[in-house]
């Protein structure tokens, strides 16, 4: 049998470069226009099931543009149930009336990827900077950087709205202190007016707010609830319409993605990643239809991907203790303690150069990871030693260490693992039975 002579080099045809030539030369049989009408940051023209929360908004909102200075506002709802969107929309609405608008400032934060009230703080006044010497700079005290924003606030003057996204994951993390020190800034500041809008996934999240950071935030609250089934297929109708070319969508995917999406808390952003992915997957089959077939290939995909997706947003020292939970219970092969885990963590910041929070902190990190579906914590008694937590690994440490060990922060520490090794968890084991 001959043998097929090896493709010169630099042949198209024999590497990646002929695959994306191949992929940008030709023209999507499915998608219409941009695929990013299908992600949840594309903010459309309309907004179905939402009209009422809007008008909300824009109420509490309208005021600046006479010049007063609106309430604090605080939206409520679960992931996926359109707070962000809706928030998005009422701003460039605002932002359309120019000739009211120019003394109104929006800064916009995800408190997710924000680490400490310091990086808060300075991210806030960076916002504001006009030029790289108005910045400031890593290294300054807290009370400097905190005196150079409302020197920054007062320069900019006006309304400042600021945005803080996911702002229950900031609390959890650092306390409310830093939202008592923005809600009572405008005492501080001459020539600006600061309202604050928080956007939360944590339906009981005032209830871990001090009184008085309450008394000031809880002006005005607005709730969202879930997206129903039938209100998910209009607004994945809505968005196909915009994405895909006409009849390309076979009956029963929208359904389906929604049907799926509405058994997880009714998340919109969910149903529309198994729209966006089910459509990716027929492309590349080469496909000239979606088919439902498709959403449940999509649906596999994507839990799988989420978990990892998960871990590699963590703030940097939530990324090293859940390193260090993972490698913990690797090593145990069951549940871990808090003392034992803290110390681990300890260990593991010190040799990546990091300085260690405090154990508080790291609580509170806990109690995130456990929020976000990753451990499991449950109070145990140790008799006259008290009461402790003990932490239980619910997702395949097979893949969540690798995927961990490739972020840059964790790399000097990773190692590769033996071949064949195979790492049990109560994720990868749900019926609790032993290793063997």
């Amino acid at each position: 049998m001959p043998v097929p002579a090896p493709s010169a080099p630099g042949n198209p045809s024999s590497s990646t470069e002929g695959i994306l030539d191949t992929i940008l030369s030709s023209k999507s049989e499915l998608f219409r226009g941009s695929r990013e009408v299908l992600r949840d940051s594309y903010v459309p023209s309309r907004l179905p099931h939402r009209e009422q929360q809007i008008r909300q908004v824009a109420e509490i909102l309208a005021p600046s543009l006479r010049g007063d200075l609106p309430s604090n506002l605080l939206i409520y709802g679960k992931i996926g149930t359109g707070k962000t969107a809706v928030v998005a929309q009422v701003r460039q609405d605002l932002q359309r009336r120019t000739e009211l608008s120019s003394h109104i400032s929006f800064v916009t934060l995800n408190c997710g990827n924000i680490d400490t009230p310091y990086s808060l703080l300075q991210t806030i006044a960076n916002s504001f900077a006009k030029n790289e010497a108005d910045r400031i700079p890593t290294g300054w005290s807290l009370d400097r950087v905190q005196s150079g924003m409302r020197r920054l606030m007062d320069a900019k003057g006006g309304i400042l709205l600021l945005v803080l996204d996911e702002v229950d994951r900031l609390v959890a993390r650092s306390g409310d202190n830093i939202l008592y020190t923005l809600s009572q800034i405008n005492t501080e500041l001459d020539n600006a007016r600061l309202s604050i809008i928080g956007i939360s996934n944590d339906l009981k999240f005032t209830n871990h707010l001090d009184a008085r950071v309450r008394s000031r935030l809880n002006e005005e609250k607005i709730l969202f609830p879930p997206y129903d089934a039938t209100q998910l297929q209009d607004i994945l109708r809505d968005r196909a319409h915009e994405a895909f070319r006409d009849g390309v969508v076979d009956p029963g995917v929208v359904e389906r993605c929604a049907a799926y999406a509405a058994l997880e808390n009714g998340d919109a952003r969910r149903a529309l990643a198994l729209l966006r992915l089910a459509a990716e997957m027929a492309e590349r089959d080469h496909a000239k239809r979606i088919t439902p077939d498709h959403v449940v290939k999509a649906k596999n995909r994507l839990e799988q991907d989420i978990i990892i997706d998960c871990c590699r947003t963590l703030p940097p020292h939530c990324k090293v203790l859940l390193y260090a939970i993972l490698q913990s219970f690797e090593r145990r092969r069951n549940g871990v303690l808090t003392g034992e885990v803290y110390d681990s963590y300890r260990r593991l910041a010190e040799r990546l150069g990091l300085q260690p929070l405090h154990a508080r902190s790291i609580s509170n990190y806990v109690s995130e990871l456990e929020s976000l579906g990753l451990i499991r914590a449950t109070i145990v008694s140790r008799g006259r030693g008290g009461r402790t937590r003990e932490i239980i690994v619910d997702v395949p440490i097979s893949e969540t260490m690798p995927a961990l060990e490739e972020d840059p922060l964790i790399a000097p520490v990773g190692r590769p693992k033996p071949r064949g090794q195979m790492l049990l968890t109560n994720f990868d084991n749900p019926a609790g039975a032993g290793p063997f």
